[in-house]
């Protein structure tokens, strides 16, 4: 099962990269920065969990900070809404269809780690 984690995520890093070309530089792309936003508020690598979707092998939470709302997909994390989430950026991806959820994200950020730091 974790060999079939890897490889699934192996693939999703390969096919977005190919898909995206190189990334342009944009707020979400800068997520995993950690640098404070403007207004002083929560780092932009940081969020309060607003809901989530469980998937074989990922967690999707749709987050909202200081600056805006966003989903990310880390490895399965035990999280709920409410709570305060780190984590460390690894790919952007825009228009991202998830077949397991029968569900298009306009934009997501797939994450290496999502730690709750309440």
């Amino acid at each position: 099962m974790r060999i079939a984690r890897i490889v699934y995520f192996t693939l999703a890093v390969s096919l977005g990269i190919a898909y995206l070309g190189p990334l342009q530089a944009t707020a979400a792309d800068n997520a995993g920065s950690g640098a404070a936003s403007a207004a002083g508020g929560m780092p932009s690598n940081e969020g309060k969990v607003l809901s989530t979707l469980d998937a074989p092998g990922y967690t999707y939470m749709e987050l909202a900070n200081t600056e805006k709302r966003f989903w990310i997909a880390a490895p399965t994390t035990r999280v709920k809404a409410g709570d305060r989430v780190r984590f460390e950026q690894s790919l952007v991806m825009k228009n991202f269809n998830s077949k397991t959820l029968n569900r298009t994200f306009d934009q997501i950020i797939f994450v290496n780690s999502a730690t709750v730091i309440n």
